[in-house]
């Protein structure tokens, strides 16, 4: 177990925050950097836009499908150990995705970038859960959220500068640097921790339960971007055996259901799939908008991303301090909607469009409510599940937030009617751009009226005497949860 006790002012504070932020955000970073490189991957390679789709959905989609399985083997294995195994294994296969020939390889080299993912993600915030003591836990929490967003934000603007400067590749290969800091700082300066009893530390994994999880997202990947009926169809049987699995397995499941016993977490988790799934669908469009349609450049399409950066980097802490003393309830509905604003106001970007009156505006509405919502959001998992559960139900909330972007940036193009060749004109991409972004907007309008009619902020006697984290989050005293981390 961890030692909880290592307090945020120390040097042994400051390392472990330093550690997990720099190896979640790399998997972060990753995640976002790569839409900014798209139109020269799809150029260089002679690739049309499922091609690009598939660039993006085959890392989120081994990630959504494993990360379960990665905080249970972290639970056992120990969560230090797990983590830096994932960081080695990211590096390697980014190293593989720049030096990658063809279109095929590039795809199958993000889909082992994402099992990397799998093993470093969960881990991260599950250290932090497990090292410090319970007074220091929030704005831990609150640090490792603004930075992690900070490392999503960012990378549009370091993507950019690498495609205009040495190539896409090198979006890839900056990660092997990044993980040869992480590992030698994670060895030497993070205590290792494991869940206890009753946490899926022990008994054997469900490795049925990943391979039906991960076949069925990747069926429904491929239904939607291949528009194959068939798939869809297999997709939902191969789903309804997963759910079948986990409640015949019970407590050795890989999502046991007990799990979800707690409502905040059922709730917190659904409002996830809305957020994710719009910030997946923006964030892959948004920087094919700015290059196709507004005639950015890569560079300039990336900076035009930062004020996002630089909101997330300022407030978020502050956020992440303000949620534990309101709760989750005001946080979770008012983010959702200014981001919903933020995407309507993105409406207004189309050929020649001027940064300072046209995308300047929408960027800091969204980055408003990103701050707003994103600590707090982190926060009310971790306070809605046993401490002990860290890995299990930081690998939940992950999964829900990857699978949600997997599913955005497939459909999206669909739903808006996107052609196979649509990012190389301008106008048949703009058509399609307005045509997504109140898509975008409609399900985080659907988030927030989740928060504002499932979340509950009990006063602080009515807390449940296990809280460890901060009562302004924690679940109904009547329903008390397992708490965990998140994404």
């Amino acid at each position: 177990m961890g030692d909880r006790d290592v307090r945020m002012a120390s040097k042994a504070g400051r390392w472990i925050v330093f550690t997990t932020v720099l190896g979640s955000g790399m998997a972060l970073l990753d995640s976002t950097v790569v839409n900014v490189a798209l139109p020269h991957i799809g150029a260089d390679l002679g690739a049309d836009l499922a091609v690009l789709q598939w660039t993006v959905n085959a890392y989120m989609l081994t990630l959504a499908g494993l990360i379960l399985l990665g905080g249970s083997l972290g639970d056992r294995y120990g969560r230090r150990r797990v983590f830096v195994i994932g960081v080695v294994w990211f590096a390697l296969a980014s190293l593989l995705c720049g030096l990658a020939p063809n279109a095929g390889v590039l795809i199958a080299a993000r889909a082992l970038q994402g099992v990397g993912g799998a093993l470093l993600t969960p881990g991260s915030l599950a250290l932090i859960q497990a090292s410090f003591h319970e007074d220091d836990r929030a704005r831990a929490v609150g640090l490792w959220s603004g930075f992690g967003g900070v490392g999503a934000a960012i990378g549009p603007f370091v993507g950019g500068w690498l495609v205009d400067g040495p190539g896409w590749r090198w979006v890839f290969l900056l990660n092997v640097p990044l993980a040869a800091l992480c590992v030698p700082v994670a060895l030497r300066h993070v205590p290792e921790s494991r869940g206890g009893r009753g946490t899926g530390a022990e008994g054997r994994f469900d490795v049925l339960g990943a391979v039906l999880g991960a076949a069925a997202l990747a069926l429904v990947t491929y239904a939607l971007i291949g528009a194959a009926w068939w798939a869809g169809a297999a997709g939902v049987l191969v789903g309804a055996g997963f759910v079948a699995v986990e409640r015949r397995r019970g407590e050795a499941a890989m999502a046991p259901p007990s799990i979800f016993a707690s409502r905040m977490f059922t709730a917190v988790n659904l409002v996830t799939l809305c957020v994710y799934a719009a910030f997946g669908g923006f964030f892959f469009l948004a920087a094919l908008q700015l290059q196709v349609v507004s005639g950015y450049s890569a560079l300039a399409a990336g900076t035009a991303l930062l004020p996002t950066t630089v909101l997330m980097l300022l407030l978020s802490a502050r956020s992440g301090e303000l949620g534990e003393r309101i709760g989750p309830r005001i946080p979770l509905t008012v983010g959702p909607l200014l981001c919903a604003a933020g995407m309507l106001l993105m409406l207004r970007v189309g050929e020649h469009a001027a940064y300072l009156t046209d995308v300047l505006p929408a960027l800091l509405v969204l980055g408003l409510g990103m701050t707003t919502l994103v600590a707090p959001l982190t926060a009310t998992v971790l306070a809605s599940v046993d401490v002990s559960r860290a890995g299990l139900a930081s690998g939940i909330n992950n999964a829900a937030a990857r699978a949600a972007g997997l599913i955005a940036v497939a459909a999206l193009p669909l739903l808006a009617g996107m052609g196979p060749e649509a990012y190389r004109s301008a106008a048949e991409f703009g058509a399609t751009f307005r045509r997504a972004m109140p898509m975008c907007a409609g399900i985080l309008v659907l988030g927030a009226v989740l928060a504002w009619t499932t979340m509950r902020t009990p006063p602080r006697a009515d807390c449940h005497p296990d809280c460890k984290v901060h009562c302004g989050v924690t679940s109904p005293p009547l329903d008390p949860g397992e708490r965990d981390a998140t994404t």
